[in-house]
């Protein structure tokens, strides 16, 4: 899956590995002029998604990176992020944020095959009411939650 959204300072690509930021003339103008390629970034990488809807500024959506900060001075700041694509038109809102709502899901699966599944952990519990650990209740108990039953 790939999926392209454009704005006025450049390109969000979405697809299976992560999000492409490709800056446009327009970025590169907001920028101060600051030369950048292509930024390729996984989600693994990605700690949060801003995204604030145009109204009668510019919107834009904004990533914020494992040791990274984010833009705090608003759409000012945010034009000059690398890791921001802006729009001005609200007519682009929806786009957006249908993006935004991919990448945070695509984080959440990033996510959640980096930790260790249902199966391990009652599989761990299980081992300690073998060796005596915990008790059948105990397990019952932490194996209900896991389940979420």
């Amino acid at each position: 899956m790939e999926k392209e959204y454009k704005g006025t300072n450049g390109i969000l690509i979405i697809n299976d590995n992560g999000v492409l930021i490709k800056p446009g003339k327009r970025g590169f103008l907001l920028s101060g002029g600051l030369v950048r390629g292509d930024k390729s970034i996984p989600y693994s990488s990605i700690v949060a998604v801003q995204f604030r809807k145009a109204k009668w500024f510019a919107g834009y959506i904004q990533l914020t990176l494992i040791g990274g900060s984010d833009a705090r001075g608003g759409i000012y700041q945010a034009i000059r992020d690398e890791n921001t694509i802006t729009f001005n038109t609200w007519k682009k809102n929806k786009e957006f944020e249908e993006a935004k709502e991919i990448i945070e899901r695509k984080i959440m699966q990033a996510r959640g095959s980096a930790s260790h599944s249902d199966a391990d952990e009652l599989e761990k519990y299980s081992a300690l009411k073998s060796k005596g650990v915990i008790t059948e209740a105990e397990f019952q108990a932490k194996k209900k939650q896991i389940l979420g039953l």
